[in-house]
């Protein structure tokens, strides 16, 4: 077969913005909300200065704000916020309790279960507040029973992934792909329609996980698990005599090597003197420090002055003490408010009454107690290494908003989370038997939640995602212009070529697999939208059944295994489990590998191919 010609200039240019948007949404350094908005502006900008005419009819830049719209985004993001209200009313913590007390009587099969439940769960309710729950659950259990968690963690991550493929609303990709494919007028595909290869192929990928994944994976320490670097309050007495006694507080804190934090000066009875650089102090003051153990006594040491903790002289038989204080590990997630800030914006001590002892990021120790952390600009999937008293470790647990890790405490429940599991199972069954859309139902459901008081309108504005329904519009708009341009025809007929002469199924599994590594480097949205068009073009080419193509674009579109950068789940059970890059190819790769096989003998199976 004979590479086709080059279509026309338009066709051209939108696939050379496909390519530039790809590009750009693999770089970190730029927000997706901003790549996004200006693919829709250049789209928009190039037909309107640039008109073109599709079968008759003009290809106008408001075709590209439909969008904004779209049956396919209301149905996700009103998804998005009925799962909110089942995280914010606690209704999963009934689930999180049994797991746990399973966990202690039988680890081997407590793992199972866990990843059926996971993946079930992720079919019909988003993963993230799947992996939210559970991950506390498996990091208390291994703190327990002194094992690691990161023979735990990720295979649980990963089959919420595979769970999500088994409906149409088990992830926004699946929903945009069944939703684009209607529009181009292959008949809807409901939401049970494929959960039989999908499970049959899930059950594959499950073993896996539970079998031969945690043996693959190293043990590894808890990323700052470990709570020796602890913030003391403590008293200096400066004593007469003492190096500092006459000197100003700045030669004070260069005497020591710069590092002395001293909250303020105490003077006689009740009076305070504010700790500034040429604050001279005298004999019988007292500094209010914070710092470790080792840095205190070195502070006692070179100032010559007596350490105090609690009114008692610290040394060998009465040591530092820090009562009713807790350490705990808070996991920068995605839409977080505290995401994109530095600490030091957000005047993290004043806000939340807890000290940071460290940073890790991806594996990586980014920085310890003062060493640069305040300039650091928080990421999803940052483990912060925190300090503070227990009421506001325990208040931090039910800020919806947070994820701590060693959660000793319960998961928020409230008397409402009863009717957040009816209002979701009423969303999900109304839709299955096909009385109305799930977008509609799924909006009434929002409805329901808010009427009932499972969420608050502030609630329901935080459950929203930007940058999720910015990649929609955007991918949409590509969908709809390399459709229109004759675009999507052309790279079909260009993957034809290059397989000419291979059986249907051959490039039904290459088409899968294409999908699959484009997913893994760009957003599986972006993926899954351009290839529709395109596995449609393919399918009719071939003769062969489109909604087995289409299927194959779901399939391969949550192959997202092999990077920790190709779903934001491996990004969180990455920075809590402290895997690195290469734990996620040793096990993610061959999961790819048995998944794309599964799916692609699945899908020829039933389709005949």
């Amino acid at each position: 077969m004979n590479f086709p010609a080059l279509p026309d200039p338009h066709a051209i240019a939108v696939m050379l913005l496909t390519v530039v948007a790809l590009a750009l949404f693999m770089r970190e350094k730029i927000p997706l909300e901003t790549t996004s908005m200006a693919v829709i502006g250049v789209l928009a900008l190039g037909f309107e200065l640039f008109p073109y005419v599709s079968e008759g009819k003009p290809l106008r830049a408001i075709d590209f704000f439909h969008g904004f719209g779209h049956e396919a985004l209301v149905a996700v993001s009103a998804l998005m916020v009925v799962g909110h209200g089942l995280v914010r009313t606690g209704a999963l913590e009934p689930l999180g309790g049994l797991l746990a007390r399973l966990w202690r009587a039988t680890p081997l099969l407590s793992l199972l279960v866990t990843l059926v439940v996971a993946a079930a769960l992720s079919a019909f309710v988003n993963n993230t507040p799947i992996v939210v729950l559970l991950m506390p659950v498996l990091i208390s259990v291994s703190i327990r029973t002194k094992t690691s968690p990161s023979g735990v963690l990720m295979p649980m991550g990963m089959a919420t992934l595979i769970g999500g493929t088994a409906t149409t609303i088990g992830t926004s990709t699946n929903l945009l792909v069944v939703s684009v494919a209607a529009d181009m007028g292959l008949r809807r595909i409901e939401m049970f329609d494929f959960i039989v290869p999908a499970a049959l192929a899930g059950a594959v990928g499950i073993l896996f996980l539970w079998l031969v994944a945690p043996r693959l994976l190293p043990k590894r320490e808890q990323p700052l698990g470990d709570a020796s670097p602890r913030i003391f309050t403590a008293h200096l007495r400066i004593r007469e005599g003492s190096f500092a006694e006459g000197k100003t507080l700045s030669e004070a804190v260069t005497k020591v090597g710069g590092d002395l934090k001293v909250i303020r000066i105490e003077r006689g009875d009740g009076m305070y003197v504010t700790p500034f650089p040429d604050a001279r102090l005298r004999a019988e003051d007292r500094l209010l420090v914070t710092d470790r153990p080792h840095n205190l006594k070195h502070f006692e040491q070179a100032l010559g002055a007596t350490l105090y903790s609690g009114g008692i002289r610290v040394d060998e038989d009465h040591p530092l003490s820090a009562e009713d204080q807790q350490i705990s590990e808070i996991v920068v997630v995605d839409g977080s408010p505290i995401e994109g800030e530095t600490l030091k914006n957000l005047r993290f001590i004043d806000r939340y009454q807890l000290v940071v002892l460290a940073l890790h990021r991806a594996a990586k120790q980014v920085a310890q107690i003062g060493k640069g952390m305040g300039d650091v600009e928080l990421q999803a999937g940052d483990v912060l290494l925190v300090q503070g008293p227990a009421e506001q470790i325990a208040a931090l647990r039910k800020d919806d908003q947070m994820l701590v890790l060693d959660a000793t405490a319960d998961l928020p429940h409230t008397s409402k989370s009863p009717m957040a599991v009816m209002i979701i199972a009423v969303v999900v069954m109304v839709a299955a038997f096909g009385m109305v859309p799930i977008s509609i139902s799924a909006i009434i459901g929002v409805l329901a939640m808010v009427v009932t008081r499972c969420l608050n309108w502030r609630e329901v504005g935080n459950a929203l995602s930007a940058p999720v329904v910015l990649i929609v519009v955007a991918s949409l708009g590509l969908g709809i212009a390399l459709l229109s341009t004759g675009a999507a025809e052309f790279i079909a007929q260009v993957f034809l070529a290059v397989t000419f002469g291979a059986p249907p199924i051959v490039v039904l599994g290459g088409f899968t697999l294409l999908l699959g590594v484009l997913t893994s480097v760009v957003s599986n949205n972006a993926a899954a939208v351009i290839g529709t068009p395109i596995a449609i073009s393919i399918a009719q080419q071939l003769g062969q059944p489109p909604e087995a193509f289409v299927l194959a674009v779901i399939f391969g579109s949550n192959l997202c295994y092999a990077t920790p950068f190709a779903d934001k789940i491996n990004v969180l059970v990455m920075a809590a489990g402290g895997y690195t890059f290469g734990d996620f190819v040793r096990v993610g790769l061959p999961l790819t590998i048995i998944m794309w096989l599964s799916y692609t003998g699945l899908i020829g199976y039933f389709y005949g191919i």
